[in-house]
């Protein structure tokens, strides 16, 4: 098992007891299968009891893992074949959102999502999952495509926020994606939108307006990280822990707030832990919101989703 956090301490303790009761076993060749049972025992016991009462801050680390999966190992391990499309046709193909046609068990459905990457060099090709407005632009290009050949849309979601350099700012960041909350609440079929890892901001929402919003086990969805929250709030990162429980940010929050349509589980420990199996998971989640969502009509469909986000939130009107 992966270790990797602060509060995975107790298990990095008992797994180093095994290691060594392990190392014993080999080195004297007396057996100590019992010991071991009882020791992988306890393990497990306090696995579960560690990972049951994580706390938001907690969960924003298990998602920033940085061997978590991404969209296109997710594509890999799920669809039969993807074919990658590139450019917005104006400025330029941005490397941190990514996009295709899919074979889903033989269903074609297009996907989009954004990527990160595993090494520095790769982290600076995909600019960290932040997306220039031609990013949002060549996302929407394909959800339209997708509308013209009548396959639904599936997104991804993993990133910090969208880029806020000035460039961007210059080329229309926030008209990219209000452009595509405008176009996404009106898409002539179904959207599945995953939380897959981060969701800061705009820079998911400008993917996120969907039939069905899912977050996945240890994912966060929230306007502002915790770390960006508490140097406004507090003038310093020091309180990003207070800032998570206070911002609701987690899969459970956002499922109790009626933000979100589910919640999908993860592997104990993390997506991190068993891709594959986290990877079949969501396949199978997929598939089981595709077929529901074909069976509604369409104009149906586009009216529940414009209901489904004009209701959220609590309106007081003074006369």
């Amino acid at each position: 098992m992966k270790i990797s956090f602060d509060f995975e301490k107790p298990l990095a303790d008992l797994q180093s007891q095994i290691d060594k009761v392990k190392q014993a076993q080999d080195k004297t060749q007396v057996d100590m299968s019992a010991t071991l049972a009882e020791m992988n025992e306890k393990f497990d016991v306090a696995k579960k009891e560690v990972y049951s009462n994580l706390n938001g801050w907690q969960r924003v680390q298990i998602s920033r893992h940085p061997e978590r999966p991404y969209t296109l190992q997710y594509l890999e391990l799920m669809c039969d074949d993807f074919i990658e499309m590139h450019g917005d046709r104006t400025v330029g193909d941005d490397k941190a959102i990514v996009g295709g046609f899919g074979s889903l068990n033989g269903q074609t459905v297009m996907f989009i999502g954004h990527q990160k990457g595993r090494n520095t060099k790769e982290r600076q090709y995909r600019n960290f999952g932040m997306a220039n407005p031609e990013g949002y632009r060549k996302a929407l290009r394909l959800m339209k495509l997708a509308e013209k050949f009548n396959k639904p849309v599936v997104t991804l979601i993993d990133t910090p926020g969208a880029f806020p350099g000035l460039e961007a700012e210059e080329r229309g960041q926030g008209e990219a994606i209000a452009r595509n909350l405008l176009e996404m609440s009106i898409l002539k079929v179904p959207v599945i939108c995953v939380i897959i890892g981060e969701g800061a901001s705009g820079g998911a929402l400008g993917i996120g307006i969907g039939d069905k919003v899912m977050m996945l086990e240890n994912s966060w969805y929230s306007v502002i990280s915790p770390e960006n929250c508490s140097t406004i709030l507090w003038k310093t990162w020091d309180y990003k822990e207070r800032a998570a429980e206070a911002l609701k940010l987690s899969s459970t929050e956002m499922l109790k707030n009626g933000l979100i349509d589910g919640v999908i589980k993860e592997p104990l420990g993390g997506a991190h832990q068993d891709p594959v199996i986290m990877a079949s998971v969501l396949k199978k989640q997929l598939l089981k919101d595709l077929k529901a969502l074909g069976e509604i009509e369409i104009n149906a469909l586009v009216n529940q989703r414009i209901e489904k986000f004009s209701s959220m939130g609590v309106v007081n009107e003074n006369e």
